[in-house]
């Protein structure tokens, strides 16, 4: 008798919508149209996400209803500022963006882990980075959010072995990883090959874009150095079923996001869907 065979897995396909357009409808009718019902939401009509109004706020949850479209995560800028300033600084801001992800209903929200003075060691802001994402922790896992970590080059975490540090060292169930191949090439890191053997456990989100080693240039899924055959392989075989989130960069990179428009943020969206058909993996 022949056993039947598992359904494949399905993984949920979202995106930074403000890489499309500024106008949040734009951005939602075009990930409509690659196939996508979730949007990560970065800014909207120009502004950052942790600076919208309540009405604003309001405004593009209505937006978003009226297509159909869930968010994925709030993609703040939270942590992208030099550890110098005060702990209450990000705090602050985190406060705006948990507020942003009730509204939108949202449960995952975006951040980064400070970036030292000109010329110093990342390890030498190790403390002050622990007693700041600690903080942060501490506010996520009262209000029911969950933070995610995404590699950034220049920040504290920026290589494997700094992620892996704060993670357990923060030690909360409100801190996670947003994975990132192509940050970890800009950082001279083979992303599957140094990373995923150290960090697996703790990944809970993917961010989709590609790096070319040489250069740095951000490319569409499988066409750089990112190893993203290979990672999305073993999230496949780890049984992974959560978001995968397009930030293609194609157009432009800026130290707050980047801009694909359109055409080309088709074009990374049909490069991720090469490679999850490849392994068998359904993106909805």
């Amino acid at each position: 008798m022949t056993k039947p065979s598992s359904p494949p897995l399905t993984w949920t396909l979202s995106g930074f919508g403000d890489e499309i357009d500024d106008d949040p409808d734009v951005q939602a009718a075009v990930l409509n149209a690659l196939g996508a019902r979730h949007i990560e939401v970065r800014a909207a009509w120009g502004t950052n996400i942790v600076d919208l109004t309540d009405d604003r706020l309001a405004a593009l949850k209505g937006v978003l209803d009226r297509r159909s479209t869930g968010v994925s995560a709030i993609a703040s800028p939270i942590g992208k500022v030099p550890v110098a300033l005060p702990v209450e600084h990000e705090v602050e801001r985190l406060g705006r963006a948990i507020r942003a992800a009730h509204a939108l209903e949202a449960r995952y929200i975006r951040l980064f882990s400070f970036y030292p003075a000109e010329g110093q060691d990342p390890d030498d802001i190790r403390d002050d980075v622990l007693v700041r994402m600690r903080a942060l922790a501490d506010v996520a896992e009262r209000e029911g959010v969950i933070l995610l970590h995404e590699n950034e080059k220049e920040i504290f975490g920026d290589i494997p072995r700094r992620v892996l540090d704060l993670v357990e060292a923060v030690g909360s169930p409100a801190l996670r990883l947003a994975w990132d191949n192509a940050n970890f090439v800009q950082c001279g890191v083979r992303p599957f090959t140094e990373a995923w053997p150290l960090l697996h456990e703790h990944v809970e989100y993917l961010q989709v874009k590609d790096a070319v080693a040489s250069t740095g240039e951000v490319v569409p899924a499988g066409s750089g150095d990112g190893e993203l055959l290979e990672t999305v392989t073993a999230l496949r075989d780890t049984g992974y079923d959560g978001f995968a989130s397009l930030e293609p960069h194609l157009a432009d990179t800026n130290a707050l996001g980047g801009f694909s428009g359109p055409s080309e943020f088709g074009r990374a969206a049909r490069a991720l869907r090469t490679l999850t058909d490849r392994i068998g993996v359904q993106l909805s």
